[in-house]
């Protein structure tokens, strides 16, 4: 795959620096389905420039987080701020120039080929009476190099295996070309050669373009890996933000998931890697 996706277009980029390095605010949310509640009181900053995972265990409110980070959920209480504006008033158009966002329950029409939803992520650059431009174009193509999906171009969809459904949702948002990338789950589906060329892309965008990047991850080695910093969860709450390094204790593993492990240095990366204890060769 190349390494030529291009960065976030001046304006959306201008727009986007403000006086503060804080990209997304969330400022006292409650987040609830129906009476059952989420997250209750949750505040978080996550900077610009940051490639940031949020781990902890399941159900414990992480992907409402990042639904409600791209006002696809609507909070109980409290505001989500993007570069400092209450996200809830801002223009449809105008969140998705700004943040991308990959689901984990994204569905797609019957017959649609891999080009048409890919050039699907262009619709927030067009005007009511706009046409198809060369822009569009480069960047429909350039996501589906990215991602290596450029040869499925014109293959439905709905025949794809789970993993290679999966590259194509995340060109669609990369097509977007947004300063702001939200991801849940991405790995998900994917094989472990695959996964790790999904890091990969992610760290890419965020070292090379600046790309702000926020990815739910269930492997906590993998987090640990990939990211500037770690965002845990735990019942509805931030337990422990920060550095990986900082963070990633045997300690905390122990409170949020319950299990008894050894926090060791990576031996490639040097990253904190989790072991646990109590998994060892079948007698």
């Amino acid at each position: 795959m190349t390494s030529s996706a291009s960065r976030p277009s001046a304006s959306d980029a201008d727009e986007g620096r403000g006086a503060s390095s804080i990209r997304l605010r969330a400022d006292a949310l409650t987040l609830a389905y129906d009476v059952h509640v989420v997250s209750r009181n949750l505040d978080l900053d996550l900077a610009a420039g940051e490639l940031t995972a949020i781990v902890g265990p399941n159900a414990c409110g992480k992907s409402t987080l990042l639904r409600a980070l791209a006002r696809l959920h609507r909070p109980t209480e409290g505001v989500v701020l993007l570069d400092g504006a209450d996200i809830a008033g801002m223009a449809t158009k105008r969140v998705a120039r700004r943040v991308g966002l990959l689901s984990q329950s994204a569905r797609v029409p019957d017959g649609m080929t891999v080009r048409d939803l890919v050039s699907r992520g262009r619709f927030p650059h067009q005007g009511l009476l706009s046409q198809w431009s060369g822009a569009d174009e480069a960047a429909t193509v350039r996501a589906m190099e990215l991602t290596g999906v450029a040869e499925l171009a014109h293959r439905d969809v709905d025949a794809l295996s789970g993993g290679q459904r999966q590259r194509v949702w995340l060109a669609m948002v990369l097509a977007q070309e947004t300063p702001t990338i939200l991801l849940d789950e991405p790995t998900t589906y994917l094989d472990l050669a695959h996964q790790v060329e999904m890091l990969q892309l992610c760290r890419r965008l965020n070292e090379e373009q600046d790309r702000t990047i926020v990815a739910v991850l269930h492997d906590l080695n993998q987090a640990a890996r990939c990211a500037t910093r770690l965002v845990v969860m735990h019942e509805g709450r931030v337990r422990a933000v920060g550095a990986p390094q900082d963070v990633l204790t045997a300690d905390l593993v122990g409170e949020v998931f319950g299990l008894d492990v050894v926090v060791v240095p990576d031996p490639v990366a040097g990253t904190p890697m989790v072991v646990p204890l109590h998994l060892g060769p079948v007698p």
